[in-house]
């Protein structure tokens, strides 16, 4: 295992592309063995962590707008995706170094994981190493168990296999596809998609594609101890509409009965950004009547 909680510095660091109207926070780096990882760290009260694998954090702006008066709102990019710099290899363990990483340096407790896509896993996989930092757990269209069945692993499949990841890095086409209304271009502006795209670059497509592929390979045991370790935790899901077809809401709810499910209504993959004044005023009642201000 990497000791990624072994971060050797933090600076200031924003690409002139990056606006402030695309994104209005401060940007932090850390260098560490899983790479120099780019977070941001904004708002006072208990501690979000948000986790995304595969694209970057942009995709949670328009959540921490809406709860950063109200909560910390920590985020991160994976190694090699956004504005972090991958070591070498990139893999779900690689990611979940530094979230490791990430959770050590600003000494994080108490925090509710809110995780997108392969976020989960990471973020999974990284709180093994620390369950009981995990208050609570907030799933957006993602998993936590092992990929199985033809439909599953045929889609990680083909979205990892180098041919379908060099035709990406040549041409593009995901970015693209992803920032579109079907995306998480719904409620954004002209600017900001093309802000989105800027952070994916052709060495970051080339991420996504090998995270894909790795997911299909990783080794779940530690992920699966700590679901059932954080069993008894608050936990929510929250799934677009149009967008679960592997059925994987219903999954959570098999792991965490009593789990709160959200299902926004016109929502796809990114429901953060198809309906955020619905998620962030979802996730802020749900907080206060899960986790209760002490004292």
């Amino acid at each position: 295992m990497n000791n990624s909680a072994t971060t050797t510095s933090s600076s200031t660091i924003r690409p002139d592309w990056l606006t402030d109207a695309a994104w209005p926070y401060p940007v932090q780096r850390m260098a560490g063995c899983a790479g120099t990882i780019s977070y941001t760290d904004v708002g006072t009260g208990p501690v979000l962590l948000f986790v995304h694998t595969g694209m970057w954090s942009i995709l949670w702006r328009d959540v921490i707008d809406g709860l950063r008066d109200r909560f910390r709102c920590v985020t991160l990019d994976s190694p090699g995706c956004g504005l972090s710099d991958a070591a070498g290899r990139v893999d779900l363990t690689i990611a979940a170094d530094a979230v490791d990483a990430v959770v050590r340096r600003l000494d994080l407790a108490d925090l509710t994981l809110v995780v997108h896509d392969l976020g989960a896993p990471v973020a999974l996989e990284a709180a093994s190493r620390w369950p009981e930092r995990v208050a609570a757990l907030v799933v957006v269209n993602g998993f936590g168990w092992r990929p199985s069945g033809p439909m599953f692993r045929s889609m990680l499949a083909m979205m990892g296999n180098p041919v379908m990841r060099e035709f990406d890095a040549l041409t593009g086409w995901l970015p693209r596809a992803s920032s579109s209304r079907f995306g998480v271009g719904r409620r954004w502006k002209r600017s900001t998609r093309k802000v989105f795209r800027r952070g994916v670059r052709r060495s970051q497509r080339r991420s996504f594609h090998r995270y894909m592929a790795a997911a299909r390979r990783h080794d779940f045991t530690r992920i699966d101890a700590v679901v059932r370790t954080l069993a008894n935790r608050p936990m929510m899901t929250i799934f677009g509409k149009r967008n679960d077809p592997l059925r994987f809401q219903p999954k959570w709810k098999q792991r965490f009965p009593s789990a709160t499910q959200l299902t926004v209504p016109t929502g796809y993959h990114f429901p953060m950004c198809d309906d955020p004044a619905l998620v962030v005023s979802s996730i802020a009642r749900w907080h206060t009547e899960q986790l209760p201000p002490r004292g």
